[in-house]
């Protein structure tokens, strides 16, 4: 035995694999019936093995073991937040997320009795203010400030004042707080591929960087987290993480930047229905074991009725107790890099990370990200994907359980809708086409509503 386990065995070729499937067909021709393309146009095969690889891909340095639970809190009220947030930590929250709507807020009453020091505070600011980000720094040096402003033009189609003001803005917070953030999660709830989502994940983070090298920002100490939304392609999903730590290493180096990225993951909203609204905890659970096994440093997760239900204690327990069976019961974080070694996890990684490379570079070649979205590009390429996915969709080649496949047609929903769940129409002047997240199922959960009786 001191040979290895297997040394008794002779070792069996591509071919041989091949050769054996083909002839358990009886005739079936080999691609059509066991080889499937995905919307990146990668060709996914019945196995995998070392003859895949010309060399073999290197040990991702991610730590499974250590990902933690964040629980996201949009502060409308702080005193309530404040209870929220105390709650949530007391019942397994590892971090909370704070969205922050205004400069009106107190961060000292908003983080009262909750040690800053050992649970990490994420303050999300959706306004644009120097003197408030650098006031709570102030208050609580420990904290991460997140702030997109490029998300914001994307998303809103403006800026929160201008080009030249919000870089300025971005340029004296980052220097400060010496993070960046990237939040990539829009593009695939609007409903861009995989390579698409990890190529403007890239060129996002690298008009950062460019503006911040031109102020000659020392980039030693920085750090960058990436948002990024999970799909419900299992093995994808965890291979989209790997290639975003790979692609983010790649760039990382042309600066002179030695920190890994950060990933903060959580599900995506595509796919998730008012319909049958229990399934979204299924999807939403595997969408997180993704996040895990792909390398995410926090999760994110959202309630199953978050898209018609104003937030209520029930779901939100719910949420954080689906993470905490992964941790605890499931033992999700027992194991650093469990993907490590997976011919198929390899292969996609690679795959989707050169595919992914190639793009960005078009990108950079044809001017950078803000310059193609202001030319409509990247609205365009992302709008043929989602496109793509509706017709799958209609087609039920893309099956959501009880939406377009096993529904119980007797469900009612009309008058459990607290909040809209589709995309709503405002008419405004905008500078660029603004990027809209849209579900798979708007257009067929409309036409149930108004079946209604």
């Amino acid at each position: 035995m001191t040979d290895g386990l297997f040394s008794e065995f002779n070792p069996v070729s591509a071919k041989q694999w091949k050769q054996k499937i083909q002839y358990d067909l009886q005739g079936a021709d080999y691609n059509r019936a066991l080889i499937w393309h995905s919307n990146e146009d990668i060709a996914v095969k019945p196995f995998y093995n070392t003859e895949d690889f010309n060399t073999w891909p290197e040990t991702s340095n991610t730590k499974a073991t250590a990902w933690k639970i964040c629980q996201t809190i949009y502060v409308a009220d702080v005193k309530k937040s404040n209870i929220n947030a105390t709650e949530a930590l007391n019942n397994g929250a590892d971090s909370i997320k704070f969205i922050i709507p205004s400069e009106d807020i107190s961060i000292e009453k908003l983080t009262e009795n909750i040690d800053c020091e050992k649970h990490q505070l994420i303050f999300s600011m959706q306004c644009l203010s120097e003197a408030f980000i650098l006031k709570t720094l102030e208050c609580i040096p420990e904290a991460h400030i997140e702030i997109d402003i490029i998300n914001r033009l994307a998303q809103s189609g403006n800026w929160y004042n201008n080009l030249n003001a919000d870089f300025n803005t971005f340029k004296n917070i980052s220097a400060e707080s010496e993070t960046i953030t990237v939040d990539t999660s829009l593009y695939q709830n609007a409903g861009a591929n995989m390579v698409q989502q990890l190529a403007y994940a890239l060129a996002h983070a690298n008009e950062y960087l460019n503006a911040l090298e031109n102020q000659k920002i020392d980039f030693t100490n920085f750090k960058i987290t990436f948002h990024v939304a999970m799909g419900s392609n299992y093995f994808f999903e965890i291979a989209k993480l790997r290639a975003l730590n790979t692609l983010w290493d790649t760039l990382a180096q042309e600066y002179g930047i030695n920190s890994a990225c950060h990933i903060s993951a959580s599900p995506t909203k595509r796919n998730k229905t008012i319909y049958d609204a229990h399934s979204n905890m299924l999807r939403s659970t595997t969408e997180c074991m993704s996040a895990i096994l792909g390398g995410a440093q926090s999760i994110c997760n959202q309630a199953y009725d978050s898209i018609f239900r104003k937030t209520n204690a029930f779901s939100e327990t719910m949420a954080r107790n689906q993470l905490l069976i992964l941790k605890h019961e499931s033992y999700f974080d027992k194991v650093n890099n469990p993907a490590n070694g997976a011919y198929y996890i390899e292969s996609l990684t690679n795959q989707l990370a050169e595919k992914a490379l190639t793009l960005f570079k078009d990108i950079e070649q044809q001017g950078g990200f803000l310059k193609q979205l202001k030319t409509g590009t990247i609205q365009r390429k992302i709008k043929e994907s989602a496109q793509k996915e509706i017709t799958q969709f209609e087609n039920n080649d893309i099956t959501l359980i009880g939406s377009n496949k096993h529904s119980d047609l007797e469900e009612r929903m009309k008058n459990q809708l607290e909040l809209f769940p589709f995309v709503k129409t405002n008419p405004r002047k905008t500078l660029i086409e603004p990027i809209i997240e849209k579900r798979l199922a708007e257009t067929h959960e409309q036409k149930r509503l108004q079946n209604e009786h």
